[in-house]
């Protein structure tokens, strides 16, 4: 009898640790088993901040013990004591207590102390979700989480992950953004993002998410602005799919993919059949490269005038492609944006490519009001210092071709190869002379005044396709 009374108070004396995640900050996103957890505890242990949003549900009698911030280790070390003592602690974090939270650190101090505590982790709703629910549907693929704060991990560590994270395409929460000594680090983020992504990738951010004060905002990689968010900010980057509509971040799983395929099929053969009557309707024969460029130039604008007007250097559209399938070319910038946005995104994201704009870079207007220059020269001087070695492609704007021409002369500029296609009246031409002489760089150009960002924009798939020109079979990545 004695025995099975000792039995029972060892029993009774074990107590545990259940390490709860509360949720982002509102009511509703406390789920019933953390509630349940905290209505039973002896003892809840946490962040005095996060007390306010479990105050109403703690029992009478049950103690509180709240801690500062970077008081993690002294908040378990409490747990344990308490639960060695029998009592069962309840140990919050705000989100869900795996990812940044308690529940990593309670782990490692049981293995440390050798303590048979029983220990669970009740998962809660995190940041990044709640921020994503508020944002649209961003993280409806492949995704990760990044967190900037380096007090534990070294910046060499979290910038590798960050260029991974970029590279490989994953739509990525960023945890822990900004504090007052940490202010550069999202700029770094932002910078080595914009070396893999398009500038016009979605970025959603919301601050407080689901509290009182909560505000929540969608932008564009290249006009997110790092100095509107602060530590209680999360920030969610879509990948190369993602897309903003109806001020919400849209990023697709692929249930639509087969029907979308059946779909490109048939675009494919229409656009298939369009190349070969226009074949059968010119004039004469040409080298493949010219031909294919020629292809596409007429495709796009049912203008057979293009046969006289559109020039290539020997070999151009070929050298360019085999630069693309080498490596050495990575980067096509252009003059407009909607340049950018008729290259193939498929073909770029098959072949490792970007295309960039730099119109919409918070600099560009401030060197053209400075140098009294206009936008797209500011964008393009931009985009020399920083790809100088580029392929260019101008669909618009005279004034950036004639820029360009003047940083090759002074050896700022070296591109891979020009596709001079302006549009207009003023300059139009003299734009496209100034190019001719420069012998060495591959070049494609609508002569005259004609040409357009639609142009320019196919031509560059041209570029991109041309293993597809001896058989005949445009209509790839469409």
């Amino acid at each position: 009898m004695a025995f099975h009374s000792f039995l029972r108070t060892f029993v009774i004396m074990k107590g545990k640790i259940i390490i709860a995640g509360i949720g982002p900050g509102s009511k509703e996103d406390i789920t019933p088993a953390v509630l349940e957890a905290v209505q039973r505890a002896d003892v809840i242990v946490g962040y005095k901040y996060y007390f306010q949003f479990i105050e109403p549900y703690v029992k009478e009698g049950c103690d509180c013990i709240d801690t500062g911030m970077k008081k993690e280790r002294e908040r378990a070390e409490q747990a344990f004591e308490l639960a060695e003592q029998g009592k069962t602690v309840v140990v919050i974090s705000s989100g869900d207590a795996g990812i940044y939270g308690m529940a990593p650190l309670v782990y490692e101090m049981a293995k440390e102390r050798a303590s048979d505590v029983e220990i669970s982790v009740l998962p809660g709703i995190s940041a990044f979700q709640k921020a994503a629910s508020l944002l649209g549907v961003p993280i409806g693929h492949d995704m990760c989480i990044i967190s900037l704060s380096d007090l534990m991990t070294p910046w060499e560590v979290i910038e590798r992950r960050i260029k991974a994270a970029a590279s490989g395409d994953f739509v990525t929460a960023i945890y822990n953004p900004k504090s007052h000594g940490r202010y550069w680090q999202l700029y770094r983020l932002q910078e080595l993002f914009l070396k893999e992504r398009s500038s016009d990738t979605p970025v959603g951010y919301v601050r407080q998410a689901g509290r009182e004060e909560q505000e929540v905002k969608v932008t564009t990689l290249a006009q997110f602005d790092p100095e509107d968010v602060d530590m209680f900010t999360v920030i969610l980057i879509g990948n190369s799919q993602s897309y903003i509509t109806d001020g919400k971040i849209i990023t697709p799983r692929g249930y639509y993919r087969e029907q979308q395929e059946d779909s490109n099929k048939v675009g494919q053969n229409i656009m298939i059949e369009s190349f070969r009557t226009i074949t059968r309707e010119l004039k004469k024969d040409y080298p493949l490269d010219h031909h294919w460029a020629l292809l596409h130039a007429i495709h796009t604008t049912a203008d057979f005038e293009m046969e006289d007007i559109l020039y290539t250097d020997k070999g151009a559209v070929e050298t360019l492609y085999n630069k693309v399938k080498d490596g050495t070319l990575k980067t096509i910038v252009t003059d407009v944006t909607m340049v950018t946005s008729g290259i193939r995104k498929g073909a770029l994201q098959r072949l490792g490519m970007e295309a960039k704009c730099y119109l919409a870079d918070p600099r560009v207007a401030e060197m053209a009001a400075a140098e009294e220059i206009t936008r797209t020269q500011a964008g393009i001087r931009l985009a020399v210092e920083e790809h100088p070695d580029a392929l260019f492609a101008f669909g618009n704007a005279p004034t950036a071709l004639m820029e360009l021409c003047e940083l090759i002369r002074k050896g700022k500029a070296h591109p891979v190869g020009i596709i001079a296609a302006p549009v207009g009246f003023v300059h139009v031409r003299e734009s496209k002379h100034m190019v001719k002489p420069f012998k060495e760089i591959p070049k494609i150009i609508v002569e005259g005044r004609k040409g357009g960002s639609n142009l320019a924009a196919t031509l560059c798939n041209a570029i991109l396709t041309f293993d597809d020109a001896a058989q005949l079979k445009p209509g790839r990545d469409l």
